[in-house]
C-alpha cells in the first residue's frame, strides 16, 4: 500500500542571460493528477462499501434466494480473505518490484494470541450480517450508529481514557437520532427488533475490535494486513461450530440453488470485497487525512440510505429522515472534536519540546 511521492514540477532553464520561470502549466497539471487520484481512491471506497452492503443483503435475505444461513455465509466469505491473502503472498514473491506482501506462514503461538481480538471479529461480522438480515439498508446505517458512542464509553471502561465535554454532546446527538430511527421505522414498517438488538451489538463489536486491535498490532509487526489474515484464519475455525449449532447444514444441503454458478460467483465476489474495503478504506485514509476519510464514509453513508429507499422504493417520513440527519450529524461532529483534540494534543507537545530545547 505505497503511496507515491508527487514531487514538484519545475522546468528552470537557464542561459548566459536570463532564466526561464517555471511552467505553470506543468504545475496546474501535476496537482490535477494529484486530485484526480485523490477522487478515484475516494470513489472507489463508495463503490466498493455501497456494493458490499447491498451484495450482503442479497445474500443473506434476498427475495430470490432465501438462504437463512448467515454463518455460512460469513464463514465463506472468511475462507475467501485468507485465500486471497496467501495468492497476494504469492504473487508479491514473483514480482517483489511491484507489490509487498507479508509472508503468511500460519504460526500457531499467534494464531492464540490472537484469539481474543478474533472472538470480537467474529461476534462483529456475524452481528453486523445478522443485523442487515433482518433490516433493510436504508435502516441499517442507523441500528449500527451507536458505535460511537460504544467506542467513547468503553474506551473509558478499559483504557481509562476521558472523553470532552464536546464528544459527549456530540453522542447525544448519534443516541437521539438512533432512538428517533427506531420510532419512526416502526411507523412506516414492521420493525425487526431482532435486527435493532443485532445492530447494538454489532456496535459494540466494533467498539471492542477497535480497541483489541491497538493492543494486538504489535504482536504481528504492526501489520494490518497480517492481523486480518490471523484474524480471518481463527474465524474460519470459529464458525464451524456456529453453523452446526444454528443448523445450517441442512439448509445448505437442501439449498436449491447450491450448485448454480451464479451463486457461487456471488458468494466469491463478496469475500473479494470484504477483503478491498479494508484496503481502499486504509488507502483512503493515506492520500487524504483522518478527517476527510470520516467525513466520506458519513457521505457515502447519506448517499448509501438514499440509493437503498430509491432501490427498494420505500417511503419514509420527515422524521425518518431527520434522524438520519441527527445520527450523521453526530458522527461527523464526534470525529472533528476528537481530531481537533489530537491537534492541540500534538502542539502542546511540539511547544514544550521547543521550551524544553530553548532551556539546553
Amino acid at each position: 500500500m505505497s503511496k507515491s511521492n508527487i514531487s514538484e514540477l519545475i522546468n528552470t532553464n537557464t542561459s548566459s542571460e536570463m532564466t526561464t520561470p517555471p511552467d505553470k502549466n506543468v504545475n496546474s497539471g501535476s496537482l490535477a493528477k494529484q486530485y484526480f487520484h485523490i477522487f478515484c481512491v475516494i470513489a472507489a471506497y463508495w463503490v466498493i462499501s455501497i456494493s458490499m452492503v447491498f451484495l450482503n443483503k442479497y445474500l443473506l435475505n434476498g427475495d430470490s434466494l432465501q438462504l437463512d444461513a448467515p454463518m455460512f455465509v460469513t464463514w465463506y466469505q472468511c475462507l475467501v480473505t485468507v485465500v486471497i491473502c496467501i495468492v497476494l503472498r504469492i504473487v508479491s514473491l514473483q514480482i517483489p518490484q511491484h507489490i509487498f506482501f507479508p509472508s503468511v506462514a500460519v504460526n500457531i503461538s499467534i494464531c492464540l494470541q490472537i484469539l481474543p481480538l478474533s472472538l470480537v471479529f467474529v461476534g462483529m461480522i456475524t452481528f453486523n450480517n445478522l443485523c442487515l438480515e433482518y433490516v433493510g439498508v436504508a435502516f441499517y446505517n442507523i441500528g449500527r450508529s451507536l458505535t460511537t458512542v460504544f467506542n467513547v464509553i468503553l474506551s473509558y471502561a478499559v483504557l481509562g481514557q476521558k472523553t470532552s465535554l464536546s464528544a459527549i454532546l456530540c453522542c447525544s446527538i448519534i443516541v437521539s437520532g438512533f432512538l428517533l430511527g427506531v420510532r419512526e421505522e416502526k411507523e412506516s414498517v414492521e420493525i425487526s427488533y431482532k435486527g435493532v438488538v443485532f445492530g447494538i451489538a454489532s456496535s459494540v463489536c466494533v467498539a471492542l475490535n477497535t480497541i483489541l486491535t491497538k493492543q494486538k498490532l504489535p504482536i504481528v509487526d504492526n501489520s494490518v494486513w497480517l492481523l486480518t489474515f490471523y484474524n480471518n484464519v481463527n474465524a474460519c475455525f470459529l464458525f464451524l461450530p456456529l453453523i452446526l449449532m444454528n443448523g445450517e447444514v441442512g439448509l445448505i444441503i437442501a439449498f436449491p440453488y447450491i450448485g448454480f454458478a451464479s451463486f457461487w460467483v456471488a458468494l466469491n465476489f463478496s469475500g473479494v470485497l470484504g477483503i478491498s474495503i479494508a484496503y481502499a478504506t486504509g488507502l483512503q485514509i493515506q492520500v487524504t487525512s483522518p478527517l476527510t476519510s470520516n467525513i466520506s464514509s458519513t457521505a457515502k453513508a447519506c448517499a448509501q440510505t438514499v440509493l437503498a429507499v430509491m432501490f427498494y422504493q420505500q417511503s419514509k417520513s420527515a422524521l425518518w429522515w431527520f434522524s438520519n440527519v441527527l445520527s450523521l450529524s453526530g458522527s461527523l461532529g464526534y470525529a472533528k472534536v476528537k481530531i481537533g483534540e489530537m491537534k492541540k494534543a500534538d502542539e502542546s507537545d511540539s511547544s514544550r519540546k521547543s521550551e524544553r530545547y530553548s532551556r539546553v
